[in-house]
């Protein structure tokens, strides 16, 4: 089935939306990883989102998953060189997040950024 986009954002969206995708993707921009990495770097998602949303970016050559044959088995996770594409990309968008909470805050909203780096992305 064709797919049809209405317009080019959502080409965009549908390959790095959602709210774990761009997290990925700034930690595997600093270094590869291993899941297990992943997920002690993102504590908040679930092993079972964070290996769906491993697969889905791998399914859109974003990533790429290194197996290595060993006991017990190793798999690593990079950056493909279309993921590194999406560099300027997402550091625009933290850039906007970062403004957007010191807005919230300057309007007395109880909001912060425990982060305030997107070195992964800056390294792709």
């Amino acid at each position: 089935m064709k797919k049809i986009y209405q317009l080019g954002i959502e080409a965009t969206l549908d390959v790095i939306g959602g709210k774990w995708k761009p997290i990925i993707l700034c930690h595997l921009g600093h270094q590869s990883l291993r899941s297990g990495e992943l997920k002690r770097k993102i504590p908040n998602v679930t092993q079972k989102v964070l290996t769906q949303q491993l697969r889905e970016l791998e399914e859109d050559h974003i990533i790429k998953r290194e197996i290595f044959n060993q006991v017990p088995p190793k798999v690593v996770y990079s950056l493909t060189e279309e993921g590194k594409s999406l560099r300027d990309v997402l550091i625009t968008m933290s850039e906007w997040g970062e403004h957007r909470v010191q807005e919230a805050q300057k309007q007395g909203e109880d909001v912060s950024i425990e982060h305030k780096e997107y070195h992964g992305f800056i390294n792709m």
